[in-house]
């Protein structure tokens, strides 16, 4: 159950970190340990001054074909998130569920979660150890959303690429609702591609790529306040459809009405390749 007040709603003035270059290479971050000598990436953060609007009371508005993200009702079985052979044979077929009804998907192959907590005080930060990454991004470039689906289904690759293909994360607040940390994503129709920022993003066995994202006082901003476990955010983070909204740069980000009493926040990303065929 969720035992936290749920805030009343309301725009946030803050601040958001966009991308600042670091040095003259290539941008690129490690996903583990990166070599001896060499930093763990060379993203910087540029802070500016942006209003998250809040869309509680207007959730319908927003869309994963319009605005590049939806909000949705949907209550979970699971509720601690503290076993993760659990979450894949019990949560994903739920994630499943979801984008085959909300999205209107055919297949759908999960390819992992992350599970975010306040981090440890003075713990390095890990896979067992992830707080809110407050830093605008998207997971996935155009380029290494269509090499995702060659490494995850080799087999079934050329034929599924041939039709429309998206990631989707689907983002669930757990325990209680968020107050410290929401996640904002941005409108699409307000983003121009420019802004995008190829990231390498180096694997210990290969490379994939993310988008940082440059500053662009026309980017518009949305949370939904006090969302609570049994909301999710779907957030698209790529569609070979370039017809509509293809991604959603989204980003944690501070509160300052939040009260210091109200629990950190915990949630969990399930991140997903959406077919239209089987």
């Amino acid at each position: 159950m969720a035992t936290a007040a749920v805030l009343a709603p309301h725009d946030v003035p803050t601040t958001l970190n966009y991308y600042l270059p670091i040095g003259s290479e290539e941008p690129y971050q490690y996903v583990l340990d990166p070599p001896e000598g060499k930093p763990a990436n060379n993203i910087g953060v540029e802070p500016h001054d942006v209003t998250v609007n809040d869309a509680r009371g207007r959730e319908r508005e927003f869309t994963l074909d319009k605005n590049g993200f939806q909000f949705v009702q949907w209550p979970s079985v699971e509720k601690d998130f503290d076993d993760d052979a659990r979450v894949q044979k019990e949560y994903y077929a739920e994630v499943e569920e979801i984008l085959k009804t909300v999205a209107g998907a055919k297949r759908v192959f999960i390819f992992d979660h992350t599970i975010r907590r306040k981090p440890e005080d003075g713990a390095k930060t890990g896979p067992q150890n992830r707080g809110p990454v407050e830093r605008v991004h998207i997971d996935q470039t155009y380029n290494a959303s269509v090499e995702r689906v060659k490494y995850h289904l080799p087999e079934d690759a050329e034929r599924l690429l041939k039709g429309r293909v998206r990631i989707i994360n689907v983002w669930r607040p757990i325990r209680h609702p968020v107050a410290h940390k929401p996640l904002a994503v941005s409108d699409w129709r307000y983003l121009d591609e420019k802004d995008l920022v190829s990231v390498r993003f180096i694997y210990p066995h290969r490379t994939g790529s993310t988008y940082s994202v440059k500053y662009n006082p026309e980017h518009k901003w949305y949370y939904l306040s006090g969302q609570t476990p049994e909301e999710v955010t779907l957030i698209k983070c790529y569609d070979s459809e370039a017809d509509r909204a293809r991604l959603t740069p989204h980003s944690a980000f501070a509160d300052a009405s939040s009260p210091n009493e109200a629990p950190h926040r915990e949630s969990i990303e399930v991140r997903a390749l959406v077919f239209d065929t089987e």
